[in-house]
């Protein structure tokens, strides 16, 4: 008997010693639904900005990816500017009203300019754009780049095989000049 009143005292501290862990844990549940109400979860999809992130002249992921957003930002600019100047050409031969008014042309240049800048910016500041101009990127910088000595070697080789394919090629249809003046297809030879 004394050996059963020993376990039971045993599995009672035990029994407390659980029923303790699961009150903390019922507790840090009860402060962690506290939390959550006093802050509500806001599902967003990735890549986008969160709250705070700035309005639409943020630029997304800014310290990543410069060299291909340059480049793309170049690339959007010289159109930009393409379309400014046959605009600028062109629109007043369209119209009597824009070749009387060369201040209305400027600003219907300068507008549209405006807008396709605007609208560039948009563009390339979205998200799936940035990510995969970041992308690019990286992998661009895991290119192996030709040193100078392999680019000539290379350059030689093409030229020269340009040169040699020219030749065959000018042998085959001087052959075939020959044969087809010879059964009378071309009236004149080709020498």
């Amino acid at each position: 008997m004394a050996q059963i009143t020993k376990n039971n005292g045993e599995n009672s501290m035990a029994e407390e010693e659980s029923d303790q862990r699961a009150e903390d844990a019922r507790q840090e549940v009860a402060e962690r639904n506290e939390r959550e109400e006093k802050e509500p979860i806001e599902y967003r999809a990735p890549g986008t900005p969160g709250p705070g992130a700035g309005a639409f002249f943020h630029i997304y992921k800014s310290g990543q990816g410069y060299w291909t957003r340059m480049g793309t930002v170049g690339g959007a600019a010289l159109v930009i500017l393409l379309v400014g100047q046959f605009l600028y050409t062109f629109l007043p031969t369209w119209s009597d009203t824009i070749h009387t008014h060369p201040k209305l042309l400027i600003g219907i240049v300068l507008a549209v300019v405006a807008a396709l800048s605007i609208f560039a910016f948009y563009i390339t500041n979205k998200p799936t754009n940035v990510d995969f101009l970041i992308a690019t990127d990286s992998e661009m910088k895991k290119v192996n780049w030709t040193s100078r000595e392999e680019l000539v070697g290379s350059t030689k080789i093409v030229i020269i095989f340009v040169f040699l394919i020219t030749a065959i090629l000018f042998g085959i249809d001087i052959i075939f000049g020959y044969v087809f003046h010879w059964i009378g297809i071309l009236k004149q030879a080709p020498f």
